[in-house]
């Protein structure tokens, strides 16, 4: 069984930074894609970004492309969400979740498509 832990959310203020973590427990996740997911209250959760089980392939939303950076170590099991130039829409609970293919794949947004989830943290973006 994978287990997935987040943490580094907090509160920012817009265009500051923060760098989220995922820890993971468990020997199947070196060859899972881990993609982060954020939810706002009233809406759905969305895809952020994803990353391929080598660290090579990398996938990002328009909406955080050029601002946001996925990264893993995989000798520690983590895995790493850098967000900078923070905006006030990018309030919201961030989730990590892992998927049981190596690459990110054309449907990595896709919240169904993930397998493991974990329980998510709080980053709030406000003045």
């Amino acid at each position: 069984q994978l287990q997935l832990v987040e943490s580094g959310g907090g509160l920012v203020q817009p265009g500051g930074s923060l760098r989220l973590s995922c820890a993971a427990s468990g020997d199947t996740w070196l060859h899972d894609s881990i993609g982060w997911f954020r939810q706002a209250p009233g809406k759905e959760r969305e895809g952020v970004s994803c990353i391929g089980d080598n660290g090579e392939n990398t996938e990002y939303a328009d909406s955080v492309k050029g601002r946001f950076t996925i990264s893993r170590d995989n000798d520690n099991k983590m895995i790493y969400l850098k967000m900078n130039s923070l905006k006030p829409e990018d309030t919201a609970v961030y989730f990590c979740a892992a998927q049981s293919f190596v690459l990110c794949g054309s449907r990595w947004y896709e919240p169904p498509e993930y397998d493991f989830w974990g329980q998510g943290t709080q980053v709030t973006v406000s003045s």
